[in-house]
């Protein structure tokens, strides 16, 4: 079987925030208090433990903004997050040798608007998420690499994961796998490009 491709979401292949489209002003607002104040909350979101109509809520109850607007905007970004398109036809040039795993700690949100949306599983062969496998990829050691490579009839040996997590990148590389670290001077472009050249495509 081929080796897989791991490539993360946030920070490596997509960069847009969530509710990046509020009102000047409170985006700022609506950011600090979910992701610094409540990081608990947020690990729980992740872990598929809480659903998005519950963060808005929380939120709503929390700061001066209307839930259903709060939602609406939500959703909306959600749907229209940002991924380079020449990007895309890199990983899917590297699909004739690897098998490509976009792999996330991410949220439910994930799952129901932006991968649907965006269409992601046209150009991935599967779509891992902590929120519906309830399991980060650091847990247990990175267990969920491993889950992931026994499921495709593959091994961690001879894998790659392209992170921008350096932790990430070092529980992988602990594994027995190859990360590539993803930087905003060393985007994941480069390293597809990189792999390309490796695999003389």
């Amino acid at each position: 079987m081929k080796p897989i491709l791991f490539i993360d979401f946030d920070g490596t292949l997509c960069h847009d925030k969530f509710w990046r489209s509020l009102e000047f002003g409170l985006e700022e607002r609506v950011q600090e208090f979910i992701f610094s104040l409540n990081k608990d909350v947020v690990r729980d979101w992740m872990k598929g433990e809480r659903t998005s109509e519950e963060i808005n809520k929380l939120i709503a109850g929390s700061l001066p903004v209307e839930y259903i607007y709060l939602w609406d905007v939500f959703v909306r970004d959600c749907k229209e997050m940002y991924i380079d398109q020449h990007v895309l036809e890199k990983i899917n040039i590297l699909r004739d040798v690897y098998t490509a795993v976009l792999i996330t700690d991410n949220m439910d949100c994930f799952d129901r608007f932006t991968v649907p949306v965006l269409g992601l599983k046209q150009h991935f062969d599967a779509v891992v998420n902590s929120s519906s496998r309830h399991q980060f990829k650091n847990d247990n050691g990175g267990k969920l690499f491993v889950d992931v490579a026994t499921e495709s009839s593959s091994q961690i040996v001879n894998s790659v994961l392209a992170d921008n997590s350096e932790n990430t990148c070092r529980t992988f590389s602990n594994l027995g796998g190859r990360s590539l670290f993803v930087t905003k001077e060393i985007p994941l472009s480069y390293w597809l490009d990189a792999l390309r050249s490796e695999a003389g495509m």
